[in-house]
């Protein structure tokens, strides 16, 4: 397992977005974080990433594509592979759960994110491990 893995996060919302670059930059001392603030121009944005991400973050609720369009977009590249996508959600139900199994996310993670136990469910991920948490 790489210790510094390449990460893509797509979230609008501000905090997040700050809590994420924190964590990921400061705390975790990761090197390749990109973080996208909307979906606008999606498909070009990542097309353009460079290295390639190790793990994408997708929030699902972002607009103009939602994290399912974006979850489309990347499983139609050829460089994603098993890539790990794993979405972010506030908003968790059970049916919503089996939405994205079925979409074809890697995983979710449920908002806010724990900022002490994240480090580890990361490496987890990165590991090849499918990791459906909802409420810590």
């Amino acid at each position: 397992m790489s210790k510094n893995p390449v990460i893509l996060y797509v979230e609008d919302d501000p905090q997040s977005r700050k809590l994420m670059l924190m964590l990921l930059k400061g705390r975790m001392k990761l090197s390749h974080v990109t973080i996208l603030e909307d979906s606008q121009n999606f498909e070009a944005h990542i097309e353009n990433l460079d290295p390639k991400p190790d793990i994408i973050l997708l929030d699902i609720h972002v607009k103009p594509f939602n994290g399912f369009d974006m979850l489309k977009m990347l499983r139609n590249k050829a460089w994603v592979g098993s890539t790990p996508i794993v979405a972010l959600t506030a908003s968790v139900m059970s049916e919503e759960v089996q939405q994205l199994k079925q979409a074809g996310f890697d995983g979710c993670l449920g908002k806010p994110i724990n900022i002490d136990t994240f480090p580890e469910i990361l490496a987890r991920i990165q590991s090849g491990e499918t990791i459906w948490r909802i409420t810590e």
